[in-house]
């Protein structure tokens, strides 16, 4: 199993649609879901997360987050100082309170140490939802987005859930903005280009029908990944099968776990031949950018965009 779906599977895209909130008084639940529309102030409220209907009594003070996406939200929405832990592969932001907590395994007595009024999650792995029912821990359950929309309704209800629904929708609308920017600084060629999305050295890849392979497809890129036949949305492609595919671009999402470089990648036998290392249009990107779906998917959106500009003015 490659190293970039066994992180989705708790991050972890690497990878639910906009809140619908009605306001009600401090004594009334509101029900929030992933199709509404308003934001809701006002505790206790129920949401709807990929685990069902949750109530939240009260605007959580101690969070836990076994989810390095949902970390990354929480941050980026104003709810940094409420986050008391996250897991350890929570690398960001680096003020994060990381910790051995794992989302792969997740254990019910090590998560209640923390004394959590929320644990936000990416999977109901070995049904930790209903252990830490059991002990009266609430958990949202965040899943790994499948496209844009999921991102933005995450980060929306995780704002409202954490009594930053004003800061949440700001950050939404800044990075609705700062996409539709990017999409549209691209050109767009006769011929599109075509991308190898690397997820580690042993080839592995993603299609088109992943969040990551969603971001190439808003740029007008074309991923070889999809030729490559069978039902597996994270494909192990054969050198000789990127090789011949002659990809126009490189994009690795490997440089921190597994040290690749354009260098490395140019040392593989027969890759010489491949247009993206002729003209030099091998993309790096950090593996968490690359892999989580939260804000910083403008950053590896505008670093792709930026090679198929590059690559489109040498021609």
């Amino acid at each position: 199993m490659p190293r970039f779906k066994v992180r989705l599977s708790f991050a972890p895209p690497v990878m639910a649609a906009l809140i619908v909130a009605a306001c009600g008084t401090a004594t009334q639940a509101v029900t929030s879901s992933p199709s509404s529309g308003s934001v809701a102030t006002t505790f206790p409220m129920q949401v709807v997360g990929a685990n069902g209907r949750v109530t939240i009594a009260h605007e959580p003070s101690r969070i836990v987050s076994l989810s390095p996406s949902a970390t990354e939200d929480l941050y980026a929405v104003g709810a940094g100082k409420q986050v008391v832990a996250v897991d350890s592969y929570s690398t960001y932001p680096s003020q994060a309170p990381r910790t051995t907590l794992s989302g792969l395994t997740p254990n019910v007595e090590a998560i209640a140490t923390y004394r959590p009024d929320l644990v936000v999650l990416s999977d109901d792995t070995n049904h930790i939802v209903a252990q830490l029912g059991q002990v009266h821990i609430p958990v949202l359950v965040e899943s790994a987005a499948a496209d844009l929309n999921d991102v933005y309704s995450q980060l929306a209800q995780l704002a409202e859930v954490t009594g930053h629904a004003a800061e949440g929708a700001t950050v939404v609308t800044g990075i609705k903005q700062k996409v539709a920017a990017i999409v549209a600084s691209v050109p767009h060629p006769s011929r599109a280009l075509t991308v190898y999305h690397e997820l580690d050295q042993t080839y592995y890849s993603a299609t088109s029908h992943t969040f990551i392979g969603q971001m190439y497809t808003l740029l007008g890129i074309k991923n070889i990944a999809d030729r490559a036949g069978g039902t597996n949305d994270y494909p192990q492609l054969s050198a000789e099968y990127i090789v011949s595919s002659d990809p126009d671009l490189i994009v690795l999402a490997d440089t921190v776990c597994c040290a690749q470089t354009a260098a490395t990648v140019a040392a593989r036998p027969g890759w010489s031949t491949i247009a993206a290392v002729k003209d030099r249009a091998i993309v790096p990107v950090d593996d968490s950018i690359a892999s989580q779906w939260g804000p910083r998917i403008v950053v590896f959106l505008q670093d792709v965009a930026n090679a198929e500009k590059k690559l489109e003015g040498t021609r």
